[in-house]
């Protein structure tokens, strides 16, 4: 048999490639992972150059970014009891509807000084609605509008003062006790329910006229602050948290109403100050302060109710 010897035999090469590009997937990880390092480390900057204060001001805001605690500024998709969520900025059965937010601008650093200006901010809208509130029950309540003549409401720099005056053959309390009238009781339970929608705590002062009572033992200044522990005990029967108590004081006839006169029935009164926070951290830095001088005076009774 012949074998045809012009026929090639098939030769198979291999190429074998050394080194050569790997791509670009590592570089991305690696963008991923500088940043995460970049932001864990600027967390730990700010968590180091904040003060306690502006900590819990940061939590508060972004935990809770609202006029009031507890209700959201924007209504979810899930409203009703228990989803955190109401239709409105505040509702106190209808008696405010403040419509939709305003947006608060961007952040993008967070600045402790911004922060502290948004915490006053939000201090001043909720001061600024309860006073509404209050002046809208004043004139709507059966139990306050007939005594809207001896409550008088107004913005101080420590807060939404509400001072309850007495009124000549109407006064709050029996005369030279701390007992209150039936209807001073109303009036304080009604205010204790409002003023707990708000999570600002508060400041208690009795006054009364210059009339002395008679005795050594027992003065105007017992009666001034046991007046105020009784307007205490009333706000709290009436709603409002035990806790939001900064300060129960007695002033006696010092600090007079009618300073041109001091036997004037307007003298006779009680103070309740809706602090704002600033007015709430001086008053505990004061009373830190006095505390380290051993100079603390002794607390009011604050016998529970």
């Amino acid at each position: 048999m012949a074998i045809n010897e012009s026929k090639q035999p098939i030769i198979v090469k291999k190429i074998i490639k050394k080194g050569g590009h790997h791509g670009g997937a590592w570089k991305i990880a690696f963008a991923d992972f500088a940043t995460a390092m970049m932001a864990f480390f600027m967390l730990l900057w700010i968590m180091g150059s904040t003060t306690e204060d502006q900590k819990a001001a940061i939590s508060d805001y972004f935990n809770n970014p609202s006029v009031f605690m507890g209700i959201a500024t924007s209504p979810s998709q899930a409203q009703g009891e228990g989803t955190g969520s109401k239709p409105s900025l505040i509702d106190f059965e209808g008696a405010i509807d403040m419509g939709p937010p305003t947006p608060e601008p961007e952040l993008t650093a967070l600045d402790p000084e911004r922060l502290d200006e948004l915490a006053r901010e939000q201090d001043a809208a909720r001061l600024a609605a309860l006073k509404e509130l209050l002046e809208r029950k004043l004139d709507q309540s059966e139990t306050l509008a007939p005594y809207k003549d001896q409550l008088l409401i107004d913005i101080v720099p420590e807060g939404l003062r509400v001072q309850i005056v007495d009124k000549e053959h109407r006064s709050m309390f029996d005369l030279g006790s701390a007992k209150l009238k039936d209807y001073t009781s109303d009036i304080l339970r009604e205010l204790g329910g409002l003023i707990n929608q708000v999570p600002n705590r508060i400041s208690l002062t009795g006054h009364t006229d210059a009339r002395p009572l008679g005795g050594l033992s027992y003065s105007n200044w017992e009666l001034s602050t046991e007046r105020a522990n009784a307007a205490r005990r009333a706000l709290v029967a009436g709603g409002m948290r035990a806790d939001k108590v900064g300060r129960v004081v007695g002033f006696a006839s010092t600090v007079p109403f009618d300073t041109s006169d001091p036997n004037n029935p307007i003298n006779r009164r009680i103070s309740l100050i809706v602090m704002t926070r600033e007015a709430d951290e001086a008053m505990h830095e004061e009373g830190a302060l006095l505390e380290s001088r051993g100079e603390a005076a002794a607390p009011a009774p604050a016998d529970q109710p």
